[in-house]
């Protein structure tokens, strides 16, 4: 869990981003600890995060990273990342993104339609570049988390569908600029039950097999990542279930000789080691709530404001210990800038200051300047 010292939070300014590094390092640790021995490649997931210092902790680690444009591909080459680790996934890559990833020489592309895979080929081929890919498959399998984060179900915009499998997987073999790698899937992301990852080695099983007996043989398994959180407390389970996500894997997967399974973990890697730190501005009584006006709003943490999504809040600096309910909210002009409904925080006055756990991944890096705000600072730990 983040150590929160009061003095030091003080002396910051707020909204601001807090990042506990030795949090993060553990989590890293326990991650090479778990694929140590078998042959798993862990691509942590850059959209998740992409604060600088975050990036030269995971590169110092020892991960790839996955993509998902040409300025997560730049930035990461910047940070020194090896780009024979980099995967680049995405359902929509413009022609100088797939150029970039091209003259780098990227592990692999995550190609996700035929037309991708036909402009992928016509490009590697007028550069005189052959195109690593492996071919996202849309397993449809649902894993029951928020419809905006589901992505293996046959009504999502990402990968491609089984019935077009075959037909796909030969056009790629036979494409003369295109070194055809494998598969790729991706069902979901704050996942929290083993069952869909269960579900998803018996497709992966299933497909591995069926393409064996028309001689297909596959160099990797792309098997994505989606490993949740606990967001409800997150001082008690600050490092995810990695021993359980990769043990599942391990059992349930056959792993053929010279195949390599990869993984595309965010969340699960930098969520609990970020806190969003704000300062109360206001508290509003009206006849039927009280509202606690923080100087953070959605700009700086949109996760509750797009889909509703829970963080822990505390009031670290609280003189008291009666509780009150309250509605946490930003000062955005916008009626969705909310933090959370109805919570019982200890009696809370101007000025006190405010944590919000498991902020992160998908915190800083999807922050705005809506309401011409500025972007939150970041401060870091040991």
């Amino acid at each position: 869990m983040i150590n929160f010292n009061l003095d030091t939070l003080r002396g910051l300014s707020t909204p601001c981003y807090l990042y506990d590094l030795s949090l993060l390092r553990d989590t890293l640790a326990v991650i090479r600890k778990e694929i140590e021995g078998y042959p798993f490649m862990v691509h942590y997931a850059v959209k998740a995060n992409a604060n600088s210092v975050i990036l030269e902790e995971i590169r110092k680690a020892g991960l790839g990273v996955d993509l998902v444009s040409g300025n997560e591909i730049n930035a990461v080459l910047d940070a020194g990342f090896d780009a024979g680790k980099m995967a680049f996934a995405g359902v929509g890559k413009a022609d100088w993104e797939i150029e970039t990833a091209l003259v780098n020489d990227i592990f692999c592309f995550n190609v996700e339609s035929e037309e991708e895979l036909m402009v992928i080929n016509e490009i590697a081929a007028a550069k005189g570049k052959v195109a690593s890919v492996a071919l996202r498959v849309n397993p449809d399998i649902d894993a029951h988390t928020h419809k905006y984060i589901t992505t293996g179900t046959e009504d999502n915009k990402f990968g491609i569908n089984l019935s077009r499998l075959d037909e796909v997987v030969d056009q790629a073999v036979a494409m003369t600029n295109i070194h055809f790698m494998g598969l790729h899937f991706h069902i979901g992301s704050q996942i929290t039950t083993m069952k869909p990852f269960e579900m998803l080695c018996d497709k992966i099983n299933e497909l591995v097999a069926h393409f064996e007996s028309k001689g297909i043989n596959f160099e990797i398994i792309d098997a994505g990542g989606g490993l949740g959180v606990d967001y409800e407390n997150p001082e008690q389970n600050s490092i995810a279930r990695f021993h359980d996500f990769f043990e599942l894997f391990k059992t349930k997967l056959k792993l053929r000789p010279g195949l390599t399974v990869h993984f595309e973990l965010g969340r699960s890697i930098v969520a609990q080691c970020g806190a969003l730190i704000s300062r109360v501005l206001f508290v509003k009584k009206t006849p039927h709530k009280r509202f606690v006006i923080l100087d953070a709003g959605m700009t700086d943490l949109l996760r509750p404001a797009l889909y509703d999504a829970h963080h822990k809040i505390v009031n670290v600096s609280a003189q008291s210990q009666e509780l009150e309910k309250y509605d946490v909210v930003g000062p955005i002009c916008e009626s969705s800038d909310v933090f959370g409904k109805d919570l019982l925080l200890p009696e809370t006055s101007r000025g006190d200051l405010v944590a919000i756990h498991s902020a992160g991944a998908y915190g800083e890096s999807m922050s705005s300047r809506y309401n011409m705000r500025s972007l939150p600072q970041c401060h870091f730990i040991e």
